[in-house]
């Protein structure tokens, strides 16, 4: 359809052409005008730079002339007090700008209103260290794990093949390798898209065990297996809960469940699939615990580790004791934010359930280091981490690494329409529809990616540095500060209680000992 719409313009341009040579002459402005508009369009069709342009020629220009002007309009709404989603705004901007290969730079100093409760900013040093020259990595890997990966600072969260279109899969897989970082494929299943380009995956196993499943929808541990031996996987990660959505299964519309979407998932064509809400594999701490060390020996020795958002701290105490109790324990935790995003939620669990992920991370943090367990495990942070300073304050609350999904997004083309689960995302990165897939140009895409992720971690370098410290094992709560009221400043070392290693065995302070005493290896809940 955009190729006919462009061919006929074309010919209206020639036809108003010959009626302006032999009569006339004021048929001229109607065929320059056509013919201007047929080039345009050609050009938008052949670029591979916009998938916008490539879905929308012509049109397409529409949005970038209102971007041109943006500061002005987010001006106009600030005044009025008019939010309109500052934070992804700017963020998408910042993304943008990396992914081009442009440094963001900001004249006049911040809009941030730094007397605002809730202000964060760090603690600089007087006497700010060199930055590192290679970028740091985390070793993952604990002592029963015979094939430890090192993990990048900053990485792809967790996004599925059905819920993003082919070419958005190749696109961060490509990044991925181009970069030397990792790429969590999400519960979807693990697709030949994952695999193509040959970049690190962190193959992630949901509730509906899409890709190592029996007929039934158990898991299958001989296809698990198979799989996991793939040179591409480096790590495997059991997704207990999401962010967004903790509590329930994820939804994929039956409208995106294509042939090959079923194939991959092993589910009914055309039919929407939603994933059990808890797995059937286990029902106790102690049994997930034991079903991760069966993992990791049936994927031959590599790292395992869960993902969760946060909910009770006494079921996690609970796991905590089941791994003391077990002598085994997963290779990583991968903490998932009550603010993180998704394709489809039920708008009251993205607004009430759920930790958000400073709270959710400063836990698990605290939890294994009482139980004398933080020096095996290495903890990720997922939700709403986009920038160099975002992967700065997750490490002081105690990350080791972080992953990101929707700022990887905005890196191939998301500009956030919210069609995610409609099947009609105007850039091609959340669809099946092949014809809007297309515009999204893989080659082009990937490097955007490599450079958004080597430029944010560079970022992070940089503040780290000028905080004195030479990398991030020497990070501490009191580098990072909010205020709490106009007048009054606290760091994090003050606001948060933080443990020390093995106080929850000897002796628990008060504010945890209800809860430690409670948790109960051998089953969840209260």
């Amino acid at each position: 359809m955009r190729i006919a719409a462009i061919a006929f313009i074309g010919a209206l341009a020639a036809a108003f052409g010959a009626f302006a040579s032999t009569g006339s002459a004021w048929w001229w402005p109607a065929a320059v005008l056509c013919a201007a508009l047929a080039a345009v369009g050609t050009h938008d069709l052949l670029q591979r730079r916009h998938s916008i342009l490539r879905n929308y020629p012509v049109l397409g220009h529409v949005r970038f002339m209102l971007e041109s002007i943006r500061p002005e309009l987010q001006q106009y709404f600030i005044e009025r007090n008019y939010d309109g989603r500052p934070y992804d705004r700017d963020v998408r901007s910042l993304v943008y700008q990396r992914a081009k290969g442009l440094e963001a730079e900001q004249a006049f100093g911040t809009e941030r209103n730094v007397y605002a409760e809730g202000y964060e900013y760090f603690e600089s040093s007087m006497r700010p260290r060199p930055v590192p020259s290679e970028q740091p990595r985390v070793r993952i890997g604990g002592p029963d794990c015979a094939k430890p990966y090192d993990m990048a600072l900053f990485n792809v969260s967790a996004m599925s093949f059905g819920s993003l279109s082919a070419n958005a899969i190749l696109a961060l897989n490509r990044g991925a390798a181009l970069g030397g970082f990792a790429h969590d494929t999400g519960e979807g299943g693990l697709s030949e898209y994952h695999l193509r380009h040959g970049g690190d995956l962190v193959w992630e196993i949901g509730t509906g065990y899409f890709g190592c499943r029996t007929e039934d929808g158990r898991f299958d541990r001989a296809r698990f297996a198979e799989k996991a031996a793939h040179d591409s996987v480096k790590c495997v990660s059991l997704k207990l809960s999401q962010g967004a959505k903790p509590g329930i299964g994820g939804v994929l519309p039956g409208e995106k469940v294509t042939a090959e979407i079923a194939r991959v998932r092993e589910v009914p064509e055309g039919r929407t699939v939603i994933s059990p809400p808890y797995h059937e594999v286990f029902s106790t701490p102690r049994e997930l615990i034991r079903f991760i060390a069966e993992l990791r020996e049936l994927s031959g020795g590599k790292p395992v580790g869960f993902k969760l958002c946060v909910g009770s701290r006494r079921e996690f105490l609970a796991v905590c004791k089941a791994m003391i109790d077990e002598g085994t324990a997963p290779d990583f935790i991968i903490v998932d934010g009550a603010e993180g995003g998704t394709g489809a939620a039920p708008l009251e669990f993205a607004d009430h359930l759920g930790s958000p992920l400073t709270e959710g991370l400063i836990t698990v943090h605290n939890a294994l280091v009482g139980a004398g367990l933080r020096d095996r495990i290495k903890i990720g942070a997922s939700g709403k981490v986009a920038t160099g300073a975002d992967i700065v304050k997750r490490m002081v609350q105690g990350a080791d690494f972080t992953n990101a999904a929707r700022a990887m997004m905005f890196a191939i083309g998301c500009i956030q329409a919210q069609s995610c689960h409609t099947n009609t995302c105007p850039a091609g990165v959340a669809t099946q529809d092949p014809r809007r897939a297309r515009a999204l140009h893989v080659d082009d895409k990937s490097v955007r990616v490599q450079r958004f992720q080597s430029a944010t971690v560079n970022s992070s370098m940089k503040i780290i540095a000028s905080l004195g410290v030479s990398g991030p094992a020497q990070l501490r709560p009191h580098m990072l500060r909010r205020r709490v009221d106009p007048v009054t400043v606290r760091s994090y070392a003050e606001l948060y209680e933080w443990l020390a290693p093995g106080q929850l065995l000897i002796e628990p302070p008060e504010s945890w000992a209800a809860d430690w005493k409670a948790a109960d290896p051998d089953r969840f809940g209260a």
